[in-house]
């Protein structure tokens, strides 16, 4: 099999190593940090120690996948590498450099991806020597357990990259779809209304609770604010002033104050112990959970039909992307399907009606949903 290498050795850089050290690949990690290389092979052992413990894994498979690994103290160990993948802090500068770097030291055929969620694929590939070679692969966290990953090319990705890339990431046992280089990608971008019109519900006087627990009775596992805490407020405030940045501050990306201020006072979620609904309180379903429910998935359903406006995707590989990188019950076109055209232009327009002056944009129906 193939060397991989991940440099990077936070949670997502040591998902990443067990996600093709399980696979049998031959794995080559690394961190600038000492403290996390001298951790690496401890974390791992103790990750695979409880799926042996759960019965997911036997003893010998444990150790066959710890032998596959190997923590090196310099770049130069990723010689042999058909894949490198980094993981590391997400900033423009040290992705590049750490590029720069790699093209040093890795063969010619060598494929470099990006697991960036956020920064362009095409700005990160624009100083290299062989910018060709540079790709991105967003794997969702966590991401020994999350089926999809995003690949993503810029405008002068080869070809025969984007073949390795992804025939070596399905063997890992990933399904992998081909995503835009814009902002977002498929999944951040049109999962951002998931979140946005939870949000502006709590602004408008809803409690989180029940927005969640209606999302939960039409199905979804977690419920937005649960998703929110799970992923960290950080994280989603960053993702989400990320792509109001890159999208001109338009309204579909607003930053609401409430997500502004969960941050500020540290209430992120699972990690800090408290968060919109952390600790949980069980709620149950307003009487009037199948209209909070409209109301999300019709916004959801109106950023992906722009999405698709914008091209590059189709309707089948947006439909996979949320089921799998976020584990909804269905897609934006199954929502579609679902609602109709007419109900969800509908609900487009009242919402229109009801928002603010500066929001009003944010429910402006893409060219799909017009009338026939």
């Amino acid at each position: 099999m193939s060397v991989v290498g991940i440099v990077g050795l936070g949670t997502m850089g040591l998902g990443l190593v067990q996600v093709y050290a399980l696979a049998s690949f031959a794995v080559v990690c690394t961190d600038r940090d000492p403290a996390a290389r001298a951790a690496a092979l401890g974390r791992l052992t103790d990750t695979w120690a409880r799926r042996v413990a759960q019965g997911r894994m036997s003893e010998a498979e444990r150790q066959a996948a710890l032998a596959q690994v190997t923590v090196a103290a310099s770049l130069a160990a990723f010689a042999p590498a058909a894949l490198v993948i980094e993981a590391i802090v997400e900033r423009l500068e040290p992705k590049r450099a750490l590029f720069a770097e790699l093209e040093a030291v890795v063969g010619p055929e060598a494929v470099l991806a990006t697991n960036t969620s956020s920064l362009s694929v095409a700005a990160l590939a624009e100083f290299a020597r062989s910018p060709g070679r540079i790709l991105g692969l967003h794997f969702f966290n966590p991401a020994p357990v999350m089926a999809l990953v995003e690949l993503v090319p810029h405008a002068g990705t080869f070809t025969r990259s984007l073949k390795i890339a992804r025939e070596l990431t399905e063997n890992a046992g990933k399904i992998v779809i081909d995503a835009p280089d814009r902002p977002g990608f498929i999944v951040n971008r049109s999962a951002r209304p998931f979140y946005g019109e939870a949000l502006a519900m709590l602004e408008e006087g809803r409690g989180a609770t029940e927005v969640d627990a209606a999302m939960v009775a039409a199905g979804y596992r977690l419920g937005p604010f649960a998703l929110i805490d799970l992923i960290g407020a950080d994280i989603n405030l960053a993702a989400t002033e990320g792509l109001q940045a890159a999208m001109n501050g338009h309204p579909r990306y607003h930053v609401f104050a409430a997500l502004q201020t969960q941050v500020t006072r540290g209430h992120l979620g699972r990690k800090s112990g408290r968060g919109f609904v952390t600790p949980p309180v069980e709620t149950p379903a307003p009487a009037d959970a199948e209209a909070v429910a409209l109301r999300i998935e019709a916004a959801i359903v109106n950023e992906a039909a722009w999405l698709l406006a914008e091209g590059g995707v189709t309707e089948a590989g947006i439909d996979t992307a949320l089921r799998l990188g976020l584990n909804f019950p269905r897609g934006p076109f199954g929502m579609l399907a679902r609602h109709g055209k007419a109900t969800i232009r509908e609900t487009l327009a009242t919402l229109a009606a009801l928002a603010p002056v500066h929001l009003q944009g944010r429910y402006t129906p893409a060219p799909l949903l017009e009338a026939t």
